[in-house]
């Protein structure tokens, strides 16, 4: 009977007027809008805007099969989204063939003329009419977002309107992600309920929800209570960051758990939105809120205490203990009930070896099981626990550590240490997501550090985001298949509060959405940006805390050797306002210069640029100081190439008059990990010369120490050289992050070429662990006068 009548529904809506059950008022038949002033985030595989439009008014109904009590919500949830936008709440009814009035939206299950999919829909924006057609609900429910953006952003006096438009299109990937740690700092039900919004907004259909860690247990396990009694809370927080010396911790406590029925009540909400719900529940690492509450899971037996601090410890489940395998199924007895999902997230990331190698219990299970290495035994242990989520008909999801020693047989593969782990999960035939740092953690910094918000690190901005590609190049079209998607990850030692989880992910979420939903070839960063204004007015609409960095000005200087000059170019990760700027450290207004094309810079200058819109500063106003030099954008080499993850700009880095901050990732510093800084200036002509000063970073957290010596050695014709500076360099007391030049006064001196020579102090330092590679000596910018 269902399928009868919906049949007939579709049947109805494809005669349309040609029948006269549908007669439209008249209506001007104004221009067609174009697809980007129509502004849909994620962009639609197709989009045909046409002449017209739909009126929104009190007289307006949203029809929906009456035997159909999903498409029925679905109606419920697309009325309150048009009040939300037009004050107008349209009242959902029977769709019976032949009693239709005008101005109706009609929502219909009906199978397109090709295959688009379960998530796929066809919408049809006529001035008389509304037809949102999919083969299942969930498509229905994402063409509802699409409509959703067609309305007008924010309400206004005016009458409302839907743009006519025609809409085929489906998603590009089926795991469509947003993950949550809510181990590291907790939130509410009704927060994480509006997360969900969040990604059903952005068309996405998968929540990670990563419940324990070493700071952390927060879902109820009624068989173990003092999982959530003691493991649920922590006497205190880390202060500042990880990185500051020494640790200082508020002593305040803190923690909190969701309940069973509250675990049902959120799964139940994201399900209502056609978005799957995956649990995480970390083994064998990341337990000691676990190990806080049964010591005896462990390999040493505590006693532990839930930690304040961030990081990685070397406590975790005991794998030679059959009480660890006993207790975690009985965990995931009660956990796999709550999550409908076929996938369970077992974690597997960040497990050190060091309490395995040592227990004796974990070397007889290795003996016993014939393993050779305890890479092997975390196999062992995520292979055990796959076949026993296996016999409940679940699959097991981890991250890409689970890998190492071997993958589990039916194992998912979540790969975070870049696109590689995935990309080998692939060739052995496994489903993978890819999440890669570089590109999805969101926890990252979106802007200049000293703009934003006490952040882990890193730095990825808008414009980083939209340009990822889930599909490693890499890879064969059969192998392609098993890349299921990506998502973004929001770890959140740093991130403390509901308002600044919001600022965190928006608006990088839209520029995912997109990378996920949008066919590759479609994808266009600048039309992106200009759907985005439009996109903030929606975030305004809802009272979002959304990020503005996207409207920060962001300055790169490129050294010009042959002018010795900088050259700046400017750009902004938002459409719209216009840039002005200031060289004299003052502020800029929008009387300042208007910013056009790259400018040279060949003195000393304070470079300062913020965005404005019809006089409105958009962003931040961005500062870059350019000090120059006898050396400033003189030729330079070096002997031993940085590290690849702190290498800046090259060699030019040191020479380029701008001056690092105490953030070792904000580009201006070059790294060496266990090697020494020779550096070897050309000043193009014999040049008097009087001091030599180098900059270096000390972070003592970080195991970046100052160099042990300093030697300036001069040349008139770069082949022999004369040691005309050597001294040793004292070490800063201060634990924190602090920045020390060191200069070398000359006497009489008159050189070509100038050779820097900074020796790294290596692992004999105190309090280094003999088996790092070598300590990091961080070097900046060197100032020959």
């Amino acid at each position: 009977m269902i399928r009868k009548s919906l049949v007939s529904l579709a049947a109805v809506l494809s005669l349309g007027n040609s029948v006269g059950l549908l007669v439209g008022p008249a209506y001007g038949q104004q221009a067609p809008a174009s697809s980007q002033a129509l502004s849909i985030i994620p962009q639609p595989v197709q989009l045909t805007p046409q002449s017209g439009s739909f009126a929104i008014t009190s007289d307006t109904k949203i029809y929906v099969d009456p035997k159909n009590e999903e498409l029925r919500n679905i109606g419920q949830s697309l009325s309150q989204q048009i009040k939300l936008a037009t004050g107008v709440q349209p009242q959902v009814v029977q769709a019976t063939p032949g009693k239709q009035s005008t101005g109706g939206i009609y929502l219909t299950l009906a199978q397109p003329t090709e295959n688009l999919g379960p998530e796929g829909y066809t919408l049809k924006v006529q001035p008389a009419q509304v037809v949102l057609a999919a083969s299942k609900p969930q498509g229905l429910f994402l063409g509802t977002q699409t409509i959703r953006q067609l309305l007008p952003a924010q309400r206004s006096a005016t009458a409302a309107s839907i743009p006519a438009v025609e809409v085929t299109d489906k998603p590009r990937y089926d795991w469509r992600g947003m993950h949550l740690d809510v181990s590291r700092h907790f939130f509410s039900v009704e927060f994480v309920k509006k997360y969900i919004d969040f990604l059903a907004m952005h068309k996405m259909n998968t929540f990670h929800w990563h419940l324990t860690d070493d700071q952390g247990w927060r879902i109820e396990i009624k068989k173990y209570p003092k999982l959530t009694s003691v493991g649920g809370w922590r006497d205190g927080t880390l202060i500042g960051h990880y990185t500051d010396q020494p640790h200082k911790f508020d002593n305040i406590r803190y923690g909190g758990f969701y309940t069973q029925e509250q675990i049902k009540e959120v799964v139940k909400y994201a399900q209502d939105r056609y978005i799957t719900v995956v649990p995480e529940i970390e083994m064998p690492g990341h337990a000691v809120a676990a190990l806080t509450a049964y010591p005896e899971l462990s390999c040493t037996g505590g006693p532990f205490k839930v930690e304040g601090l961030w990081g990685v410890f070397d406590d975790i489940f005991c794998a030679g203990n059959e009480q660890t395998f006993t207790f975690l199924q009985d965990v995931l007895t009660e956990v796999m009930p709550l999550f409908p999902s076929k996938v369970i997230h077992i974690g597997g990331d960040e497990a050190p070896k060091t309490r395995w190698h040592e227990c004796p219990k974990c070397q007889a299970r290795m003996k016993a099981e014939n393993l050779k290495s305890e890479h092997e035994l975390q196999s062992y242990f995520v292979q055990r626990m796959e076949k026993f989520v296996n016999s409940k008909g679940r699959t097991i999801m981890g991250w890409d550590e689970i890998l190492e020693g071997g993958l589990a047989p039916n194992a998912a593969v979540m790969s975070w240490r870049g696109m590689e782990g995935g990309t080998d999960a692939a060739k052995q035939k496994h489903n993978v997501v890819m999440t890669p740092g570089a590109y999805v953690y969101f926890d990252h910094a979106q802007g200049e550090a000293s703009l934003e918000p006490l952040s882990i690190g890193g730095y990825l901005p808008l414009a980083t985001v939209y340009s990822f590609e889930p599909t490693p190049k890499e890879l064969n079209a059969e192998e392609q298949k098993y890349i299921l998607g990506a998502q973004a990850n929001l770890w959140t030692e740093y991130i403390p509060t509901e308002q600044q989880v919001e600022y965190m992910v928006l608006p990088r979420m839209s520029a995912l959405s997109e990378v996920l939903w949008t066919p590759a070839s479609q994808k266009n960063w600048p039309s992106f940006k200009e759907r985005m204004q439009k996109q903030y007015q929606r975030y305004e609409a809802i009272g979002a805390n959304y990020a503005k960095s996207a409207f920060n000005v962001h300055q790169e200087l490129a050294i010009d050797t042959t002018q010795h000059a900088a050259i700046v170019t400017m750009q902004m990760d938002a459409a719209g306002p216009q840039i002005y700027y200031t060289l004299d450290g003052s502020a800029p207004t929008a009387s300042s210069q208007a910013y056009s094309k790259p400018f040279a810079v060949s003195n000393s200058a304070v470079i300062k640029a913020a965005s404005f819109d019809n006089g409105k500063m958009m962003g931040k106003v961005t500062s870059k100081e350019v000090t120059t030099h006898k050396a400033f954008a003189m030729p330079i080499k070096l002997t031993n190439e940085p590290n690849k993850s702190y290498k800046g700009q090259g060699a030019l880095t040191l020479v380029d008059g701008l001056k690092g901050s105490t953030t070792h990732t904000d580009g201006q510093w070059l790294g060496f990990q266990g090697n020494d800084l020779v550096a070897t200036l050309d000043l193009k002509k014999a040049t008097d010369i009087s001091t030599v000063k180098t900059t270096f970073l000390q972070n003592t957290g970080s195991k970046i120490l100052l160099p042990t010596t300093v030697e300036v050695a001069v040349s008139k014709d770069g082949k022999k050289y004369k040691t005309v500076y050597s001294a040793p360099v004292t070490p800063s007391p201060k634990q924190e992050a602090t920045i020390n030049e060191v200069k070398a006064d000359l006497k009489k001196t008159k050189a070509r070429f100038v050779k820097i020579t900074a020796k790294n102090a290596q692992a004999k330092a105190a309090g280094t662990d003999p088996k790092d590679s070598g300590t990091w000596l961080f070097a900046d910018e060197i100032v020959v006068q």
